[in-house]
């Protein structure tokens, strides 16, 4: 079995399978009486044939390292993001697609407060929260059509932090 070392979540690592939804650096603006920063437009939505932004809450259970990945998951016709509703980390999973299929994978550990976007058709984990409530708020594509693909490894993966 291969093993995927974790890593901290870095937007610029990140960047080829999506955004780093979090409050680095200084708000783009202060509102409410100047209580409060706006981080301004921190990931893209990109939804295809149809679709249109939905909000869903996801109540994930918790998972233990080390972790076997033996699937991975995308989704053609819209991009998703996933936002804690709390300060714990969680997992994040990404892969390069090779020709239809998840190269290697890449492992990423978000920092307390860090959310994600996953690109439409990048290849990604499952919702796997390390610690905390695992309840998040997703952002992704409601419509019809066949918006996920998945693939099961043959040789499964093994997560270590």
């Amino acid at each position: 079995m291969n093993t995927i070392h974790i890593h901290p979540l870095i937007a610029d690592t990140f960047a080829p399978f999506g955004d780093v939804i979090d409050t680095a650096g200084a708000p783009d603006k202060m509102i409410n009486q100047g209580l409060c920063g706006r981080f301004h437009d921190r990931a893209g939505l990109d939804f295809i044939d149809g679709g249109k932004a939905g909000i869903s809450l996801f109540q994930a259970e918790l998972r233990k390292l080390p972790l076997k990945l033996d699937m991975m998951e995308r989704h053609p016709l819209g991009s998703q993001a996933f936002l804690p509703m709390s300060m714990d980390g969680f997992l994040v999973v990404v892969a390069p697609d090779d020709g239809g299929r998840p190269g290697a994978p890449l492992a990423f550990r978000t920092a307390p407060g860090q959310g994600v976007n996953y690109h439409r058709n990048v290849w990604h984990g499952v919702l796997a929260p390390l610690s905390g409530s695992g309840l998040f708020a997703v952002i992704d594509r409601i419509g019809a059509g066949d918006n996920l693909q998945e693939h099961w490894f043959d040789q499964p993966y093994m997560l270590e932090g």
